[in-house]
Formats: structure tokens, sequence, C-alpha cells
């Protein structure tokens, strides 16, 4: 099987790796001047942060071959113990602490702001103008061979920053949330995350993550590649599994795969 082609990154995503790569090395300097036992190294930090390739994923994030995510900045955060936003402040505008008695520390766990359920008491008109709710429902996209949704409904919504959504160019009316359900995406998105969708992208991109569906296969989530014939290749990001190939579609099989919308976001437990 062909492994994965990696997306080259952005040049902002480089900026947010190359920070984090200086973070961690300075971690492990501090590590050995304090004769830690054992040392910090890829696979001690992989492991706390509880990845399933601990050593592959810590390198892939601090060399820049794999993009950042939220998640994995929120995990990283906390076992190199840094300030989000001094790696990716991009990604870091999504993530609110949670405070204590009004101290600005973190309490055990930030929640991700974009994904925050409607709150509870508090100045209900004021967080309506805050956020928007998306409609929650109980599909799945399967990250490996096709999830079959025959029967769909509506679980309840979440709520998303509406600075947020404008920051990224989206409209809530346009948006829907579902689920992930398989590996073959990793580590750019785990089993049973949240997608939030941009059902209004229904044309392919080429390097981007898209949901589709088809007769045969049913709901999707995987990376579309343009071939040079004018194709496209669904791939799955997780090269450390031989059970993904590639899914290579003809000029004359794309309309067979209707794309139900582009993938802007995701999240997941920590």
């Amino acid at each position: 099987m062909n492994k994965p082609i990696r997306t080259p990154l952005s040049d902002l995503q480089l900026a947010d790796a190359l920070r984090l790569r200086k973070i961690y090395d300075q971690r492990v300097r501090e590590s050995k001047e304090r004769g830690d036992k054992p040392l910090l190294n890829q696979t001690e930090v992989g492991e706390r942060c509880e990845w399933k390739s601990p050593q592959s994923t810590v390198s892939q994030y601090i060399n820049g071959k794999v993009a950042l995510n939220l998640d994995a900045l929120v995990r990283l955060s906390r076992v190199l113990d840094f300030d989000p936003a001094d790696v990716s402040p991009s990604l870091a505008s999504g993530i609110t602490r949670v405070t204590d008695q009004g101290s600005d520390s973190v309490t055990g766990q930030a929640q991700v702001a974009a994904n925050t359920p409607f709150p509870v008491g508090g100045d209900t008109e004021a967080v309506e103008d805050k956020y928007a709710h998306v409609p929650q429902y109980s599909a799945k996209a399967a990250a490996g061979l096709g999830h079959e949704n025959p029967h769909v409904e509506s679980l309840a919504t979440l709520a998303f920053k509406r600075d947020w959504l404008r920051a990224k160019g989206v409209k809530a009316e346009t948006l829907i949330v579902i689920y992930a359900d398989g590996d073959s995406m990793w580590p750019t998105i785990n089993d049973h995350d949240v997608l939030l969708l941009d059902t209004s992208k229904t044309e392919p991109v080429d390097g981007q993550v898209f949901v589709l569906t088809s007769a045969d296969k049913g709901s999707i989530v995987k990376r579309l590649v343009k071939t040079p014939l004018g194709g496209w290749i669904l791939r799955s990001d997780n090269d450390d599994c031989d059970d993904y190939a590639d899914i290579v579609l003809a000029r004359s099989e794309v309309n067979e795969h209707r794309i139900i919308g582009k993938v802007i976001w995701r999240g997941g437990d920590l």
C-alpha cells in the first residue's frame, strides 16, 4: 500500500511547530539539569499525553510533519507547562481557561471555547449575543471503511462563539455537528471526535478534509487529494496503519460521492 503523502503545512503551522520545538528543547535541557529520572524525551512526553504512538506523534508535531490541532496543543501545554498562545495564537483563540473564584489560573482542565455547551445561569440575553447554536446530529462519519446512517436524529445543539465563527469566515446557519467513528484519520481526527462541518463547502479542494457519502460506502471522512488527470484520491491520515488504502476516483466516479461538507474544526476528549 502506498503511504499517504502529507499535505505541506502552511507558514503559520510551520511557525507553530518551530515555537513548540523550542519549548520542547528547553524542557529537555531543564530535565537534564535537574537530573530527572526518567529524563524528559519524546516518548515520555507522548506517554503523558496518552497517545497511542507516543514518540512518533510528538516527533511529527515538533518537527512540523503534522499540523498541531487544538486537542494536541492543550495536551502538550499541560505536559510541557506552557501557555497555548505562546505556541499557536490562532489555535489558542479557541481555548478559555476555567477560573476558580476569579483566579486566572487553570484549575485542572482547559475547555474548548468553541465547543462550550450553552452556559447555565448568568445573563441569558448576553449569552445569546455571544453564542450561535449549531444542530448536533446522531450521524457518524467513518474514519475508516464507511458508516451507514439509516436513521439520523437531532440530539441537541452545541454553542459556538460567534466571534470565533466570524474569524473563520463561516455562517452558523450552514454548520452542523456530527461524530467521527474509527481511527483512520488519526492523528488529525480521533475516534468519537466531534466534527464541525460547513455544509456550504461542497466543492472538492486539494488537501482539505471533507465528509462524503455514497451508496456503497455510506458516510466517510477523508482528505481529498487531486490527481494529475483530474480525478480525486480519498486518503486517510493514519500512516501507522496498513488497513486504510487510498481510494482512487476517476473523473467519471467523482459524482458518485456527494460531499456533505468540509470539516472546519474537530474536538474530543483529552
